[in-house]
């Protein structure tokens, strides 16, 4: 019996291995990638608090044999974690990801302040540029970096997994015109499975904005829900930018 779970222990393992190596095989054939964050630690994120935000999401790395996943949990909290990396967009302007959700909000209205949460979010965050700013801009964003301690991004894109159907393609985020808000999964339909996505980051930023990126950018990933009081756990197996 103990060789038999041993070697049942084996087979399982060998197998989740073998499977974590095709699709690694799969995602990256043909592609000249910059990175490829498979979560094995977070030593290469930073967490990014709010103020006034007293409780903050949790952002964990979970492991399944060989396997390992990051794990977002909110419950009326909100925060975020940054990657370290930056990118050209136009060098690498393309990016995918697979990621699952446990649970949507009942709450949850893009066009509400008190319904602006998500199980999960990613951002394509675009550097601020201070040397190209006008001076009322400059202004803004050097109290901005007294507050915060950093430049805030000059805009980004955030990739949503929304609680319904959304008509709109691209959501002007209830807080700031600077961020644009594109549903890729909306409903309940694909709870707790893995979905793949693909996108064009300067194809969505022109669709979204109606002009060409600033040329630098980062990652951040958030699940809040501190607006609708609600409470989620959401998941990322990999994120990859490439061209």
């Amino acid at each position: 019996m103990r060789i038999f779970l041993n070697n049942r222990g084996f087979i399982i393992t060998l197998t989740f291995l073998l499977i974590t190596i095709f699709i690694s095989l799969a995602y990256s054939k043909g592609r000249d990638a910059l990175f490829l964050e498979t979560f094995a630690n977070l030593d290469d994120w930073e967490p990014l608090y709010f103020p006034k935000t007293e409780r903050h999401s949790s952002y964990t790395i979970e492991s399944n044999h060989s396997k390992t996943y990051l794990k977002a949990e909110s419950s009326a909290s909100a925060s975020g974690i940054v990657s370290k990396t930056l990118f050209n967009v136009y060098e690498y302007p393309k990016a995918t990801w697979r990621w699952k959700v446990e649970n949507i909000y009942e709450k949850a209205d893009p066009t509400s302040k008190t319904g602006d949460d998500y199980p999960i979010r990613i951002y394509i965050m675009f550097k601020y540029d201070p040397e190209k700013a006008e001076f009322l801009e400059s202004l803004k964003y050097n109290t901005a970096k007294l507050i915060y301690g950093k430049y805030p991004p000059h805009n980004s894109l955030a990739y949503i997994w929304a609680n319904r159907e959304c008509k709109e393609k691209v959501i002007t985020s209830m807080f700031t015109e600077k961020s644009k808000m594109i549903p890729l999964q909306m409903g309940d339909n694909n709870l707790n499975s893995w979905q793949m996505q693909d996108l064009n980051i300067i194809e969505d930023y022109k669709m979204a904005f109606g002009t060409e990126p600033p040329p630098i950018a980062g990652i951040g990933i958030m699940n809040d829900s501190d607006d609708t009081g609600e409470k989620s756990v959401s998941y990322l197996d990999f994120i990859e930018v490439y061209r």
